[in-house]
């Protein structure tokens, strides 16, 4: 009878090869359905896909609003033109207090940040924040992807 071949994982200890391949199979189909949950094909344009953040009419051309619990800042920077970025200050980590006269400001120690595209404005930070992809789909919510 022929010897089982085995792996060895981190710890040293044997694994039956058997054992070793149906976990990874486990694990590319675990994959899988992960990235099928993360979307529908369909772009996110569906209502309900992606995370919701608010409405689309509510963040004024010019201006944008904090989205604090999901930490993400959106901006309309000229009509139907939404930008997403972290709302979390490249500085300390603080979350961005308010978008105002065309930039993202942090209250914590006042760094300011382009509404258009997140490059530094103001320091201390020294860092743009860093984009988040955001779209509207068709209900008017402005949603995550």
């Amino acid at each position: 009878m022929p010897q089982q071949q085995t792996s060895t994982e981190t710890t040293g200890t044997p694994i039956p090869r058997r054992a070793a391949v149906a976990g990874a199979g486990a694990l590319a189909v675990a994959g899988v359905a992960e990235v099928a949950a993360c979307g529908n094909g369909d772009g996110g344009d569906a209502p309900g896909k992606g995370t919701v953040l608010g409405k689309a009419s509510d963040v004024q051309v010019g201006a944008g609003a904090v989205f604090a619990d999901a930490e993400v800042v959106v901006t309309q920077p000229s009509e139907g033109e939404f930008q997403g970025f972290s709302a979390v200050c490249t500085h300390q980590g603080c979350i961005v207090e308010k978008v105002a006269g065309g930039t993202i400001n942090c209250g914590c120690h006042g760094s300011k940040f382009d509404a258009a595209d997140g490059s530094v404005a103001q320091g201390p930070a020294s860092k743009p924040l860093p984009k988040q992809h955001v779209k509207v789909n068709s209900a008017g919510e402005i949603v995550t992807a």
